[in-house]
């Protein structure tokens, strides 16, 4: 399987994993609950000292190394709903399997300061999830969730929750879960899911002092 996958690198620009965050394109947008995606790859592009600024495969896109595999960091510029569009064009080019699409994205289900790490699984509600496995015909992907945390009260209008931004306590619960998020997606690549599940699936936030 190994040998494999250093034979579709080879014949294919050398790109062996893509790893997308979602979100929305656009200021209006920026630290809002959808965009956690947008943020982490952001993140991770300036740890590894890369620019995610290229515009191609309906996205902003940057070239990486993790673990001496080379990695394709891609922030989907179609808006949520479309996502799988652009995860589907960039895994062609390059002959990426869909297992090596690695996919950072929020999750209302878990409290602010959470992340969960899954090797597939269904779209569970997230738009985004949904057009990516529609797209690739497989749910077959690991995915690193991150915690936004739940509306209120139940009448709350979900659109206006996912598009707001965080209060102070949960955006410190978040940017926390953000830096274990792009930790989490290393480990799968260094290792394998297993190895990040085991490291990252985390309890609450809890700030110090």
């Amino acid at each position: 399987m190994i040998k494999l996958f250093k034979q579709h690198a080879a014949s294919s620009g050398g790109v062996q994993w893509v790893i997308a965050g979602l979100g929305n394109p656009g200021s209006k947008y920026e630290k809002t609950r959808h965009n956690v995606g947008f943020e982490a790859i952001d993140l991770l592009a300036k740890e590894l000292g890369v620019s995610v600024n290229r515009s191609r495969f309906k996205a902003l896109c940057g070239e990486a190394e993790i673990a001496g595999q080379r990695v394709l960091l891609l922030k989907p510029q179609t808006f949520m709903n479309l996502s799988g569009e652009s995860t589907r064009e960039a895994l062609a080019w390059y002959k990426v399997p869909v297992e090596r699409l690695i996919v950072l994205h929020d999750d209302i289900s878990l409290n602010p300061g959470r992340i969960r790490i899954r090797a597939k699984g269904s779209a569970g509600g997230h738009n985004g999830l949904k057009s990516i496995i529609a797209q690739h015909g497989s749910d077959n992907f690991p995915r690193v969730k991150i915690g936004v945390g739940m509306p209120p009260h139940p009448d709350y209008d979900m659109p206006d929750w996912v598009l707001g931004t965080f209060d102070k306590n949960d955006g410190l619960a978040v940017a926390d879960a953000i830096c274990r998020s792009i930790k989490a997606a290393e480990e799968i690549i260094r290792r394998d899911v297993m190895s990040a599940a085991n490291r990252y699936n985390s309890t609450d936030f809890k700030p110090e002092g």
